[in-house]
């Protein structure tokens, strides 16, 4: 697994053995960056972060910092290891918790991102409430973006809250879902 663009372009990613974490692809992230543009002032957030690579993608391609949520303790070995080799542990937060705690708590200290990744174990059934946490936590940036990445059996919802769906793509069975707030829109 490699980077696919920005300044460590063609660097490569370690990822945990086994079947508890899926990396993006090269190929969806790459269509994923290019839709989303250069970079947000905001900060980035990276959910099920597994090893890494959207946080670190987003850094490489001009984020200013990344906050990675991520509690599989074979995953956090990896992506601390990323991190680390990569020279980017600076820019770098890792909260080794749940995904909603990490939420309420980021919230709770006013944190916002510009973009937040969210991919989940497919069949988890975790989006839904993730986008519930998100809505109601005020943690997007003005303008702010939040990628979901799906398969074609588990499609999360056209709008949660104040949430609405902007995009949605596939690539092959990975589908790849974009949201902005409408208090957020300013």
């Amino acid at each position: 697994m490699r980077l696919t663009g920005g300044l460590d372009r063609g660097r490569k990613l370690r990822a945990p053995r086994g079947a508890t974490t899926r990396p993006t692809g090269a190929k969806v992230r790459e269509a994923m960056f290019n839709i989303l543009g250069p970079a947000p002032e905001a900060s980035v957030l990276d959910v099920f972060a597994g090893s890494g690579a959207l946080g670190i993608e987003a850094l490489s391609r001009g984020a200013s910092s990344a906050i990675f949520v991520e509690r599989d303790g074979r995953a956090l070995q990896s992506l601390h290891r990323n991190l680390r080799e990569l020279g980017v542990n600076g820019r770098a937060r890792v909260m080794g918790t749940e995904a909603h705690a990490a939420l309420r708590q980021l919230s709770t200290e006013g944190a916002r991102f510009g973009w937040v990744f969210i991919d989940p174990p497919y069949a988890a059934g975790l989006v839904t409430s993730v986008l519930e946490v998100l809505a109601g936590g005020n943690l997007l940036a003005s303008g702010g973006i939040i990628v979901v990445e799906h398969d074609k059996r588990n499609v999360p919802p056209d709008s949660v809250g104040s949430i609405h769906l902007t995009d949605r793509r596939y690539y092959g069975d990975t589908g790849v879902s974009f949201y902005r707030s409408e208090t957020g829109l300013s």
